[in-house]
Order: C-alpha cells, then sequence, then structure tokens
C-alpha cells in the first residue's frame, strides 16, 4: 500500500468507467491535477461525489465524465455558477446529469460513516428544509432513547477516494496541514485512494498540527506539485483567482468550453492547471 506511481499510472490503475469517485479539498488541496487526468482519459459515467463541486467538476462535467453528482453545494467560488453543471442539468449536454442534493453536515458525516464502518449516520439537520422530500438518500428515524426525530444518511464508501496533499515519504505515508477539511475521512472511507503530493521526501518532518495518512491506508500516491492549481496548497502555492474569474468566460458556452477542452486537455503535455485563454 501506499505505492509511488506516475498520476497517468495511477489514474489508469484506479479509476474505473462507471466507479463512484470522490475527489475532496476544501478551499486548497484539491486535487484539480488528477481530475484533468481523468478527462484525458476518457473515463465515463462516472459518479462523483464532493462536498463543494467548483471548476474543477465542471470541467469534468463538460467533459463528459459524469452521469451523476452527490454534493452539498455547488458554484465558481467567488464568481457565480458552474455553467457546464448548469448545461448538463437542464438540456443534458453533453449527458444527462443525475444530482443527489446534501447539506455540508450530511455529506460530512456520511464520510465518517463510511470511514468508520458504519452503515449510516444520523444527525440534526435537515429539518425545515426541501431537501427532506427531494433526496432519497435523506431519512427520518426515531431515537430509540429518547424518542427525539433525527435524520438518517447513508455511508459514503467511493470505489476511489482522491485528495492532494503537501507531502508524502518514499513509504507511502501522506503528511497534510491547513485546512484539513474531510481528507482523512474519504481516503479511509473510499475503497481505493489516490494522494497527489506537492513533494516526496525521504523522511516525514513533525509538524504541529499536521496529519498523517499512513501508508497502509492509502492506495497509491503520486508526485505532482502545483497539482492543486488553481486552488492553493499551503505554505507552497497562492490561490489564482483569474483563473477562476477567467473560467466563467470560458465555460458560458459550449464552443468556447470545447476549444478549452481540445487546447489544454486533450492537447496538453503538461499538468498546468490549463489556464483559461
Amino acid at each position: 500500500m501506499g505505492e509511488i506511481a506516475s498520476l497517468r499510472d495511477a489514474v489508469a490503475a484506479l479509476v474505473h468507467d462507471g466507479d463512484v469517485v470522490a475527489l475532496e479539498g476544501f478551499t486548497h488541496l484539491i486535487p484539480v491535477a488528477a481530475g484533468h487526468e481523468i478527462i484525458r482519459q476518457r473515463r465515463r459515467d462516472l459518479t462523483l461525489v464532493r462536498m463543494t463541486p467548483d471548476i474543477i467538476y465542471d470541467q469534468m462535467i463538460g467533459a463528459g465524465c459524469a452521469r451523476k453528482l452527490i454534493f452539498s453545494w455547488a458554484g465558481n467560488p467567488g464568481v457565480g455558477s458552474l455553467h457546464r453543471f448548469r448545461d448538463a442539468v437542464q438540456s443534458g449536454w453533453p449527458a444527462p446529469l443525475e444530482i443527489e442534493e446534501h447539506s455540508h453536515a450530511g455529506m460530512a458525516n456520511r464520510y465518517v460513516a463510511g470511514a468508520s464502518g458504519l452503515p449510516f449516520a444520523v444527525l440534526r439537520g435537515y429539518s425545515g428544509t426541501d431537501l427532506v422530500g427531494l433526496t432519497d438518500t435523506i431519512k427520518p428515524i426515531t431515537c430509540p432513547f429518547t424518542g427525539e426525530t433525527l435524520t438518517a444518511v447513508p455511508a459514503l464508501n467511493p470505489d476511489v477516494g482522491i485528495v492532494h496533499a503537501q507531502r508524502a515519504d518514499r513509504s507511502g505515508n501522506v503528511q497534510f496541514w491547513g485546512i484539513t477539511g474531510v481528507h482523512k475521512e474519504v481516503v479511509l472511507a473510499s475503497t481505493r485512494s489516490l494522494v497527489t503530493v506537492e513533494k516526496i521526501i525521504d523522511r516525514l518532518e513533525d509538524r504541529p498540527g499536521a496529519v498523517v495518512l499512513p501508508h497502509w491506508a492509502v492506495t497509491m500516491v503520486a508526485e505532482v506539485p502545483g497539482g492543486a492549481h488553481p486552488s492553493y496548497a499551503h505554505d507552497h502555492s497562492d490561490r489564482d483567482n483569474n483563473f477562476y474569474v477567467a473560467w466563467d468566460a470560458v465555460s458560458r458556452n459550449r464552443e468556447t468550453f470545447q476549444g478549452w477542452l481540445d487546447d489544454t486537455m486533450y492537447g496538453a503535455t503538461s499538468m498546468d492547471g490549463g489556464t483559461p485563454r
């Protein structure tokens, strides 16, 4: 476990057509380069899972990778809508997209249940929202001790969980810090996992507040410097705000998006994040 591989080889080995795939990262450490490699390898019929689908899922949906999205919020952060996501839901282009919507708390608790080997999670949430009536995976449950009505959501156990981190050692132990989100939970909940890292080093150094995923919990590690661009990697890179702004125009219609896809994904040899023109 914790096998070191190239990004191309790792995606080829771990991600298959029809898989349930979670690419997680909150604000920073978003595994954008891994998503781009999935696009390049033309994976299809994926169920994509993410607490906050942003532009990487907009790109993957527009590229035809997805048949379903399980999520809790979607948008181009600080800019506006995800136009490829909207086009898929409203017009079925390039393929119809089924959606399953939850709250942030519901999604986080689903990952925790999956990582804990439990069939479902229980929380005080969703009351007074329309999601209860619109989402089949949200059910009321009665506490056997107090009689209180709570909400149950099923565990999330993706086929593949993918995250980005700051570093790993040559044995495949991974270390990350900053906003840690659900990195740990999605890796532990998934059948297979891929962690892209800024750097592979000989030995991990102690760091206050850092989280270490041991090599036995990680399937593959790939060294991908800048693999979170245009999001940031704490202590390694800054957020590329211009990319998010430019993406709104690129993704707004099918023709400009297809041009971006052809130029920067299928025609690209680098993994620079596909800077919008």
